[in-house]
């Protein structure tokens, strides 16, 4: 049975580079002793410097990491009881398997039949026993890579850390290795904490998931937890497959979205609040819609009723109803996209197949809803300046403003600016734009696309639009002047 105390605590870390950005931002975290702790995000999300700092090669701007309530944020790496396992493997080209693995147990200078002990014993572990005398440079990728594991797991570690260590493998390999990870973790039982950018390697191998993004922790659970219930868009769009939309909380266990009230079981979110709904593919039923001739039903028949077969649960569920846009064979099912009369665009994935043009039914379980707080609500809010010339300077730029809005208002007066979400727009050329920016983050909801869209300042905007973009286009970006709205701030209300 696992120990339940705490080995590492990581407590209200940032990381800021020259530069000026931020690689982490008030990060906490506690890794239970004997805990395989994944941390998983994009590139570029932090997931590497947080492991950095906590083996000691960086030290955080801010904040203190402990292990078994020792201080170690100014204690040297080789004064640390962690090893890491790096990407690339960092094998001495020179040194056969056995001195790669002992190199640094003859720095410590131990006793060379101890050394002998320890070397064999780690090559047992990871499946190397009859390796000892090979040219590492002879070995394959995943071979490689234990060799890697066993000089970390020979200095025998409180903490053994993993930088992305199979991403270098190609998938089947990869696969395999993750099997023979999750074995070693139990045979050791050391703490495990592991940086990947890999959902499926996260879900199959840990204890605990540490989502991260831009920084920062999103969201902390199982794998179960983090899949099934996901704290916010951006955790329901990274892990897995995911129907997300904009919805109302009409009361505790109804919710209201594409334009219909399906029964959940989620509370405590209020009336008439909005929300987003996350729905998994695998959890929308599907069947093909026939009348009472056996014939496939048209969309207008589609309002009756129609026997389900058994496949579908039975219940007073909401239905609701579309046509199938495309379908996909994925080896273990098929993924289809339905459309629904409305508009909405809905990813299902069954067993069976449904070809495109197929007139369906779809239902979801109450429990299969997952209810969200929303983020984003209609508009971009922003601090802005009147200027002299009757405009309205903010976000980097100065803005034509309707009369009507600049009438309650002097110049070089503060006032807080409102940009909905739907009226600002996208120029192909960035020139085109009053500003410029980088598409930064794409999410589909059902009918349309939420960007966030990141000035060259480094200022973030919304942008909900039904036109097609890229991660990393660059955009000009314009806001119609009747678009923009100007309000005293808050403080001043």
């Amino acid at each position: 049975m696992k120990q339940t105390q705490s080995i590492i605590e990581v407590e209200h870390v940032s990381k800021q580079f020259e530069d000026g950005k931020f690689a982490l931002q008030d990060v906490s975290l506690s890794v239970q002793k004997g805990e395989f702790v994944t941390i998983l995000g994009p590139s570029g999300c932090g997931k590497t410097t947080l492991l950095r700092c906590i083996a000691g090669f960086q030290n955080p701007t801010t904040g203190s990491i402990l292990l078994s309530g020792k201080e170690l944020t100014d204690t040297p790496p080789n004064k640390r009881p962690v090893n890491t396992v790096f990407q690339k493997y960092a094998l001495f080209p020179h040194l056969n398997v056995y001195n790669n693995v002992a190199f640094g147990l003859k720095l410590k200078s131990i006793d060379a039949d101890q050394i002998e002990k320890r070397v064999k014993r780690a090559l047992k572990t990871v499946g190397m026993t009859d390796y000892e005398s090979r040219d590492v440079n002879s070995l394959s990728g995943g071979q490689q890579q234990r060799v890697a594991i066993a000089r970390a797991i020979v200095n025998q570690p409180e903490v053994l850390l993993l930088d992305e260590p199979l991403a270098a493998l190609d998938l089947k390999m990869r696969k395999d290795m993750q099997l023979e990870l999750k074995e070693m973790h139990k045979k050791l039982g050391i703490t495990f904490i592991y940086v990947t950018h890999d959902q499926e390697e996260a879900l199959t191998l840990s204890d605990r998931v540490v989502v991260m993004n831009e920084g920062q922790i999103q969201q902390i659970g199982t794998p179960t937890d983090i899949y099934n219930e996901p704290q916010n868009c951006f955790v329901a769009d990274f892990i897995g497959e995911s129907n997300i939309l904009g919805g109302k909380m009409i009361c505790d266990r109804l919710v209201r979205f594409c334009d219909k009230e399906f029964e959940c079981i989620d509370e405590g979110f209020g009336e008439d609040t909005p929300v987003d709904i996350v729905i998994r593919p695998e959890d929308i039923y599907i069947w093909e819609t026939r009348n009472n001739a056996g014939q496939v039903a048209s969309i207008e028949e589609q309002q009756q009723d129609y026997d389900l077969d058994d496949r579908i649960p039975k219940g007073n569920f909401t239905k609701w109803y579309g046509t199938v846009q495309s379908c996909i064979f994925k080896g273990v099912h098929y993924e289809m996209i339905v459309l629904t009369p409305d508009g909405y665009e809905f990813m299902v994935q069954d067993y069976h197949e449904f070809k495109a043009g197929t007139n369906v039914g779809m239902l979801v379980r109450p429990e299969d809803i997952q209810i969200m707080h929303k983020q984003h609500h209609k508009y971009n809010y922003f601090e802005g300046e009147i200027t002299k010339n009757g405009m309205v300077r903010f976000i980097g730029a100065e803005w034509e403003v309707s009369e009507d809005q600049l009438a309650q208002f002097n110049a070089g007066d503060i006032v807080q600016v409102l940009v909905p979400f739907r009226e600002i727009d996208l120029q192909d050329h960035e020139e085109e734009g009053v500003l410029s920016g980088e598409v930064h983050f794409i999410l589909y909801k059902g009918n349309h696309y939420h960007l966030t869209i990141r000035t060259n300042d480094g200022i973030d905007l919304i942008v909900n639009t039904t036109d097609v973009w890229d991660n990393g286009d660059r955009v000009g970006i314009k806001i119609p002047k009747e678009c923009i709205i100007l309000q005293k701030l808050p403080e001043q209300q």
